[in-house]
């Protein structure tokens, strides 16, 4: 029988080019943390997730310190056990936040190790809706300085230009009447017929507000709002729903299959961007898309296109995969070696095994904000 013999562990801070901005947060720099689960087979898999613009040495502390020593030794197909062993091990660490998404990196690299294995692109070893292409759009339109409406609606049109017929851009950062001239060039420069859905990142704290905004949206046909309030405003995001005909979308910070059953239940959204960076990893992702598709309810995941072509195409009631053109904002992308072909709009799913790409050494060293973390010795580094 197969054993995981060697977990490592890493945390990797890349600077942004250009300083880019959210409705809510300047970014300056992205913290990932990135994992290799190897089976005594020879076999490795890759993990990986977003930890934020800071705090990257907690994701290595949360596998080498908590994570690991549940996995050292056991079956890697035991995957439904493994993760809820994790999950129990990290019950006073935290069932969200960094711990969460170290659980997620690490059930990501068993998934992406046992398909290797058997030689498997990973969507097909998950068992395929879609067999060769997955419908994506092209996510940006991030606030820069200097960077007006008239920019904003060339960036929109350049990527509906390239075969995009969906596009995304941020909202809330500015005043009611700066809003609407972002979103009215970029309408006008991408004509009625393309999607066009809009991003908030959290950013309104009360009702009142955020109906001022999303009902002047509202003439200009949103596809979505999404992230209006705080993840944890579920409350607001429900009575949010009820008062435009705009869907809700959310999700993408959120962790744990319980969580969004509450916020499907209070009705809080309609569309849900879960991450499976972050929702706890493959396992939990299939769990939240398997409770969603029995309420009638949409999953467009967030972020991470690399992994998220292969469950997009796994998974029944996904809709799209978000499809970032240049890896100024998501530049995770210059870590690995293979990049993911769109045509026409949609993403060409990979024919390779498991993720079907590879970290690069050099470029991990390069941007290394610790060394590799052997967690074969992970009690040895606890104590």
């Amino acid at each position: 029988m197969t054993r995981i013999s060697a977990i490592r562990a890493r945390a990797i801070n890349i600077p942004l080019d250009t300083v880019t901005s959210l409705s809510s947060r300047v970014v300056r720099e992205r913290h990932y943390g990135v994992v290799e689960v190897e089976g005594d087979d020879g076999h490795v898999g890759i993990g990986f997730c977003y930890v934020g613009s800071t705090g990257g040495r907690l994701f290595v502390e949360a596998v080498a310190g908590v994570l690991a020593p549940v996995l050292i030794g056991q079956d890697p197909y035991r995957v439904e056990g493994l993760w809820q062993e994790m999950y129990q091990e990290a019950l006073l660490q935290g069932r969200a936040g960094t711990v969460m998404r170290a659980i997620s990196a690490l059930d990501t690299a068993i998934w992406d190790r046992n398909a290797r294995d058997v030689a498997l692109p990973l969507y097909k070893f998950l068992g395929a809706v879609h067999g060769e292409s997955v419908p994506a759009y092209a996510s940006g339109g991030y606030y820069v300085d200097g960077k007006g409406p008239d920019h904003l609606a060339a960036e929109m049109a350049g990527y509906v230009e390239a075969g995009f017929s969906a596009v995304k851009m941020k909202i809330g950062r500015s005043s009611l009447r700066e809003e609407e001239a972002r979103i009215a060039a970029v309408r006008e420069r991408i004509g009625n017929d393309v999607v066009l859905m809009l991003d908030a990142n959290n950013a309104w704290s009360d009702l009142q507000t955020a109906l001022r905004f999303v009902r002047m949206y509202e003439k200009y046909d949103p596809y979505f709002v999404e992230e209006p309030f705080s993840p944890d405003d579920i409350e607001n995001h429900a009575r949010l729903a009820q008062a435009t005909p705009v869907p809700i979308a959310t999700g993408e910070i959120e962790a744990g299959r319980w969580r969004f059953r509450e916020l499907l239940e209070r009705g809080g959204a309609i569309i849900l961007q879960t991450d499976a960076c972050v929702c706890g990893g493959i396992s939990e992702f299939r769990r939240i898309a398997a409770a969603a598709a029995s309420m009638g309810i949409t999953v467009s995941p967030h972020w991470f296109h690399d992994l998220h072509a292969h469950l997009v195409a796994a998974t029944p009631n996904a809709r799209y995969v978000e499809f970032f053109p240049d890896d100024q904002v998501l530049n995770f992308r210059r870590l690995v070696d293979t990049q993911l072909e769109v045509r026409g709009g949609r993403v060409l799913l990979p024919q390779r095994p498991g993720l079907g790409f590879n970290f690069i050494s050099a470029e991990l060293d390069r941007y290394a904000l610790t060394p590799w973390i052997d967690c074969e010795h992970a009690t040895e580094l606890a104590a």
